[in-house]
């Protein structure tokens, strides 16, 4: 998401006649887009104060911008580091953005309505507001006539998508819709919650051919307990059922999926329940993130009480059992 919000801002900024240049030290504008949705990063942009001074201190044009997901509690810590601060809304929302000059990021919604416990983006981004189906249908037409032939379509739970234009246009209408657009191109999403995947979608998955085979379906814990604390919606029971309905439908479906390790109170045993998990459903591809506390979520409020080093050591088993199962 904050890739694509990165081009879009790129985009706006080349229309309005700015070049950009691979050395910082040549520019007269900077513009950091952030994504707080880990305390790392937010402590990595605080990192650039002395950098920025130096180069201000050179350059007596250069302009600052931050931009991106910023909690109103972070925006007091980077006053008088940077001349403007502003979210990703204050530019323009008709950009597209590319991942290469084959592939388009193409936003359908922004915001959340999940509140998962660990994540900071309905706080950042605000509740869930959807792009009307004619708006995303336009622009993918366009965008396919420009020659591109890869359709990323992004939000931060996709097939909570509905149309504000026709309360008939779920995501899985959406993706038939553009199915029927003409040209050699391919859709594909990201990202979906489990909690909201319907049979509907999965059947619409396996009937449009231009609706890639490939489907990241984050399970961030293998335990229940664990995702319940998480406020994630779904048990693992439900997940692995998902998981089976889709591939009955789609045999040849390459699945990806986001764990977090070492969330507060996560047991020895729990972590176990997702290795177990991890060794059942064998994802083609995974992300595994280690927890790190995050002020302004409901999960900053529970005990962060499993060592860095044991994190560590959970990530890198659930690496293992991945690479193992590719090589197999």
């Amino acid at each position: 998401m904050n890739k694509a919000d990165s081009e879009r801002i790129a985009q706006e900024l080349k229309n309005k006649g700015y070049k950009s240049t691979p050395n910082i030290k040549e520019a007269n504008l900077v513009v950091v887009n952030m994504c707080s949705v880990r305390q790392s990063a937010v402590d990595r942009v605080l990192g650039l104060n002395q950098k920025f001074s130096q180069l201000k201190n050179k350059n007596c044009k250069l302009k600052t911008v931050l931009t991106g997901c910023i909690l109103k509690k972070d925006k007091a810590k980077f006053r008088g580091m940077f001349d403007e601060i502003g979210g990703v809304e204050t530019w323009s929302p008709e950009e597209t953005g590319s991942l290469s000059p084959l592939s388009q990021f193409v936003r359908i919604s922004n915001g959340c309505n999940n509140f998962c416990t660990y994540c900071v983006v309905p706080h950042t981004r605000g509740p869930l507001v959807c792009r009307s189906h004619k708006d995303i249908l336009n622009e993918v037409k366009k965008t396919v006539k420009a020659g591109i032939e890869e359709i990323w379509l992004l939000g931060q739970n996709v097939n909570d998508y509905q149309s504000p234009s026709s309360h008939l246009i779920n995501f899985a209408k959406l993706l038939k819709i553009l199915n029927e657009i003409a040209g050699d191109f391919e859709i594909r999403f990201s990202s979906p919650n489990p909690a909201d995947f319907s049979n509907e979608l999965i059947d619409t998955m396996a009937k449009c051919q231009k609706v890639a085979k490939y489907l990241n379906l984050p399970v961030q814990s293998g335990d229940d307990k664990i995702l319940k604390r998480m406020n994630r919606r779904y048990t693992v029971k439900e997940y692995k059922n998902l998981v089976k309905k889709i591939r009955e439908e789609i045999p040849n479906i390459n699945l990806s999926t986001d764990v977090i390790v070492g969330f507060p109170g996560e047991t020895k045993k729990q972590f176990e329940n997702t290795l177990k998990l991890f060794k059942e459903i064998r994802f083609n591809i995974a992300y595994i993130s280690k927890y790190s506390p995050r002020p302004g979520t409901a999960a900053f409020l529970l005990k962060d009480n499993v060592p860095f080093k044991e994190k560590k050591r959970r990530e890198k088993i659930l690496m293992e059992v991945l690479a193992k199962q590719k090589g197999s």
